[in-house]
């Protein structure tokens, strides 16, 4: 089992479906699952009186299995159940309860809402009745728990399919965690996230959460370049250079050069290199390469960019970098990550003739057009690798919603390519890095302060 892994709607079933070849039942299944998130709801209700609203299918059926053993565990609990079962194993579930159920909500009155009306199978609105009734149902009780998914949700995209859904305290993910419970706009309505585990075998090629680094001291004979030597490249704006070359000089890599001639006001134990771009990349010691932060749009930073890609250094291009680049530039295999935002990420599409709707989808179709490893940056940010590879990378503060800070993430993940990892690890280990950096920072931040925490989030994951 993988507690890290996010699965499709179509992966779930087929993890499932390998534990029923096993000979475990759909009733033995549904058992353990509601067995497991009836545990939790214990501890959340603290003895107050709950309320379990089923629905039709085996979301349903889970919550009349939830009810018997809230039951045996001493409480209080009402049924409401809106529509009879509809599958096998939810029936059954429905004659073990063997408690009154309730087909309208108006004599439902405790404290806790166990939602099982629909779980990660609904594509499509839930009836206006069905959705009124969940928000009457909400609006009296104070806490809520959502049972695999909060009713409303499509599981795949984490859209809300229907307006107006309640907030919830706590949603108890089944088995393994779903796309929704790290996209938004479903995130933001779920509360607490807690796994549930029932079995669940690793899924090849599934997707996966960004997990903190295992990282290391340096090795006993390291020195600065063993470590990895970084270059940034420098442009009209030298400030956000400055910015990344902070943060790749706590994120790993044993020297960092910045590219930028003559420049004064830099930190004493940052080098600054002058001269071409073709000289500085023939160094053989330049383990990665980062262009993009403050490179400018003009004749002269194009011709930079298309230089730094011609070397043999793994690459990092962001922000200016991205805006310039062609699918002519990405003329061989080489580890190269790109780093855009929103905005950067659909005029990438536009170039690279990639046609694709949201985040995730665009950032995967990306990576096969360019064959390099896409962040897609924001609130709910992703990780996709030419070979099919996806990461999703966990809530951030949003703190980091600051100029400055995409800066600092490139510095890092061109630190850690220096470092020697892949240009997937390496972004992976960056935003987890640029993360936890926010969270050590006092709120509100700049990204000078964000950059200087770096080194505090490496020491984190030591």
């Amino acid at each position: 089992m993988s507690a890290n892994q996010v699965l499709s709607v179509a992966q779930m079933q087929a993890a499932e479906q390998a534990i029923f070849d096993t000979g475990i039942s759909v009733d033995a299944l549904m058992d353990t699952a509601a067995s497991g998130a009836a545990d939790w709801i214990v501890r959340a209700a603290a003895g107050r009186a709950i309320t379990v609203l089923c629905g039709p299918g085996n979301n349903g059926g889970d919550g009349y299995v939830i009810a018997r053993r809230l039951i045996e565990a001493g409480n209080q609990v009402a049924v409401v159940a809106p529509v009879e079962p509809k599958t096998d194993a939810a029936r059954n579930a429905r004659s073990a309860y063997a408690g009154p159920v309730h087909t309208a909500g108006g004599a439902a009155a405790g404290d806790v809402l166990v939602d099982c009306l629909f779980g990660s199978g609904l594509s499509r609105p839930m009836t206006p009745e069905h959705a009124l009734l969940l928000r009457d149902l909400a609006a009296r009780h104070p806490y809520l728990v959502a049972i695999d998914l909060p009713s409303g949700i499509a599981s795949d995209s984490g859209a809300q399919l229907n307006e107006k859904l309640p907030e919830y305290d706590l949603t108890l993910a089944l088995g393994a965690w779903k796309f929704a419970h790290w996209c938004l706009p479903a995130r933001a309505i779920m509360g607490v996230k807690r796994l549930v585990p029932i079995g669940i075998d690793r899924i090849a090629n599934a997707a996966h959460l960004v997990a903190r680094p295992q990282l290391t001291s340096p090795a006993l004979d390291s020195h600065k370049y063993t470590r990895g030597l970084c270059l940034v490249v420098a442009g009209a704006m030298p400030g956000a250079a400055q910015l990344a070359c902070i943060a790749a000089m706590r994120a790993g890599a044993g020297y960092v050069q910045m590219l930028a001639g003559d420049i004064i006001n830099v930190p004493p134990d940052l080098v600054v290199r002058s001269g071409g771009v073709e000289e500085a990349i023939s160094d053989p010691r330049i383990r990665s390469v980062l262009i993009g932060p403050g490179l400018g749009r003009d004749d002269a930073a194009r011709a930079k960019l298309t230089v730094a890609l011609s070397g043999d250094a793994p690459c990092v291009i962001d922000a200016d970098g991205l805006t310039l680049l062609q699918p002519s530039m990405v003329q061989r295999e080489r580890d190269l990550l790109l780093t855009p935002h929103d905005g950067e990420l659909e005029a990438l599409c536009k170039s690279f003739a990639v046609i694709a709707e949201g985040r995730r989808a665009r950032a995967q179709a990306l990576a096969k057009a360019s064959r390099a490893v896409v962040l897609a940056k924001g609130p709910d940010s992703v990780i996709a690798s030419p070979d099919g590879r996806l990461a999703l990378v966990p809530p951030a503060p949003t703190w980091l919603s600051v100029a400055g800070s995409g800066d600092v993430l490139a510095g890092i993940a061109a630190s850690r390519l220096a470092s020697g990892k892949s240009a997937f690890d390496a972004a992976c280990d960056a935003a987890w890095i640029h993360g936890q950096a926010a969270r050590m920072t006092r709120a509100p931040f700049t990204a000078l302060e964000l950059a200087r925490s770096v080194a505090s989030a490496y020491r984190a994951a030591l």
